[in-house]
């Protein structure tokens, strides 16, 4: 299980985390590509790590389509991880429309503009999401 108690330095401020859906799939799978602060975030009990129903959506449609292989049990690992859902809320769909369009991926752009919104960190690989004035977390 990826979310154990950890003991970390008193000094560390809490976070409030958005994981972008290949960063959800490593923590299920405990990945070796989730390395560094960004594993250390996530599983820092003290940080409030969450998922969003875009994530859920987009994993839903990869697999129907053959183009994703993952675990069956969302749900279930999302629970186990610890990870809280975030909903879709009208305010989110509606504050994409104020993007600009670094990003053409509609699951990313709602992930960006859920950050924003709820002024959480977002944890993703992509680089892409620099262009937006969002707090990132960058792996790799």
């Amino acid at each position: 299980m990826m979310r154990s108690p950890r003991k970390f330095k008193a000094h560390s401020l809490a976070m409030n985390l958005l994981l972008d859906t290949h960063i959800v799939l490593w923590a299920f799978t405990d990945d070796a590509r989730l390395t560094g602060a960004a594993r250390d975030a996530i599983v820092d009990g003290r940080n409030r790590v969450f998922v969003s129903a875009a994530t859920a959506w987009e994993i839903a449609i990869k697999r129907s389509i053959g183009k994703l292989r993952a675990p069956g049990n969302y749900a279930e690992e999302l629970e186990r991880h610890r990870f809280t859902s975030l909903d879709i809320t009208t305010a989110h769909a509606l504050s994409v429309e104020a993007l600009p369009a670094h990003h053409r991926d509609p699951f990313d752009r709602m992930l960006v503009a859920q950050a924003l919104f709820e002024s959480l960190t977002l944890v993703t690989k992509d680089t892409k999401m620099r262009a937006y004035d969002v707090p990132l977390m960058l792996v790799g």
